[in-house]
């Protein structure tokens, strides 16, 4: 049995991890023609090509409670992070499975993180997780340092449609309305409750870059590390590295490919920028 073990939900981006034991319980995007789960055999451009040409609804199912025990697999001490629980299933469904486990296992322990985001911000917390178990830490010590340190990473985005979205009851028709249109690129943010908060309409890549340099500042980058997460848009990514580490030269910054979820909902074009606010 291992003492120690990080699960996730497939909108953390991770599929693998080089030092700790790793599972992760795939979402689905679900239309009228074809169902997507979110695991390590989904051809991500491919879907992300389906859904530009789909014109009909579409959906995302979240792991179940059984998906979850599952992935818990055989561990003494897990640490399982969600998607936002504000708008998602499925942080309830970890925690109906942690019950479960428990129960099952009394002498196990699972302690459940809502990240109260996604994707990029997902993976900083993981990443925290295995630094602080490769330093031997106690479980509860590492629960208690996983908490505090969640209150100090952020997430933003820039997305060029909303479509998705829109679809899901994320944001107003109206608002989506405004991504895309004659150049628009939207910046927004997760909240502090986990939802999506809006915060600029801009012009041109040019604009929203330099908006969100601004909006990092502000909220308190400095030297943290910092994940760029894009949808088939590496050079916008590139360019905001550059920003990045031409306005805080300290900063750790890492680019890498959306997977399916996150996908889904950046949509084409868009990325997810997640950082750690020291």
């Amino acid at each position: 049995m291992e003492k120690f073990k990080i699960v996730a939900d497939s909108a953390s981006d991770v599929l693998t991890l080089e030092k700790v034991s790793y599972a992760y319980a795939p979402l689905k995007i679900i239309t009228s023609e074809k169902e997507y789960l979110d695991d390590k055999n989904l051809d991500v451009r491919k879907m992300v090509d389906n859904l530009l040409e789909y014109k009909g609804k579409s959906s995302t199912s979240c792991p179940n409670p059984d998906d979850w025990i599952q992935a818990f697999g055989d561990a003494e001490n897990i640490f399982c992070v969600t998607i936002t629980g504000t708008l998602s299933g499925s942080h309830n469904a970890a925690n109906l499975a942690k019950n479960i486990y428990e129960e099952m296992y009394p002498e196990r322990k699972v302690c459940v993180i809502n990240s109260l985001s996604t994707g990029p911000e997902m993976k900083l917390i993981i990443d925290k997780l295995q630094y602080l178990i490769l330093q031997e830490k106690e479980f509860d010590e590492i629960c208690e340092e996983i908490n505090e340190y969640c209150k100090n990473t952020g997430l933003f985005f820039i997305l060029e449609s909303m479509k998705n979205l829109a679809n899901n009851g994320r944001v107003s028709p109206l608002v989506a309305k405004a991504a895309g249109l004659l150049g628009i690129r939207v910046l927004g943010m997760a909240s502090e409750i986990g939802d999506l908060q809006m915060l600029d309409k801009c012009r041109g890549r040019e604009k929203v870059v330099a908006a969100l340099i601004r909006e990092l500042a502000e909220r308190g980058l400095k030297k943290g590390k910092v994940f760029v997460g894009h949808c088939f848009n590496e050079d916008t990514a590139v360019i905001i590295k550059e920003k990045i580490r031409e306005v805080f030269p300290e900063a750790k910054v890492e680019i890498y490919n959306l997977r399916g979820l996150c996908s889904f909902y950046a949509e084409k074009g868009g990325l997810i920028i997640g950082y750690e606010k020291f």
